[in-house]
């Protein structure tokens, strides 16, 4: 049987890891200037597979820092509610409101984080795009 919960969400994604976790996008020009010839080239390289495959690994970077931060962002509400109930129950708890008002910048740190994801998302798509719609066309998202 489970104990009680923890105050803190030891599950969470620290942000130095998300910063790992994007450095695919962050080389993404890069891998892309490296790996996908130019029209001069195309003869050399299978620009088509190249194309798949760092289009198949980008998705899989963002599907998979999408999911911790919303896993964090689920955990910490669910922290920042029982924090809140208990407060309810002592207000006077001068400890509980500090550690409620920690859970709730955490919370927002992370929301914020699924902003910063759009951003760098959009862009390598972008980039992505540029270079790879001669060569290979991603499936259409449903």
């Amino acid at each position: 049987e489970a104990g009680p919960v923890s105050v803190s969400a030891p599950l969470c994604v620290p942000q130095e890891v998300l910063k790992v976790m994007r450095t695919i996008d962050d080389r993404i020009v890069h891998a892309l200037n490296t790996t996908v010839p130019t029209v001069s080239f195309s003869g050399k390289v299978d620009a088509t597979q190249t194309c798949k495959e760092l289009y198949e690994s980008m998705m899989e970077a963002h599907l998979s820092r999408d999911k911790a931060i919303k896993v964090c962002i689920a955990q910490t509400s669910e922290v920042v509610g029982q924090l809140r109930e208990e407060r309810a129950k002592d207000s006077e708890n001068l400890a509980l409101i500090k550690q409620l008002r920690k859970e709730q910048t955490n919370l927002k740190l992370m929301q914020s984080e699924l902003n910063v994801e759009e951003v760098v998302n959009d862009r390598s798509l972008k980039v992505f795009n540029e270079r790879c719609r001669i060569h290979y066309t991603p499936p259409k998202v449903k």
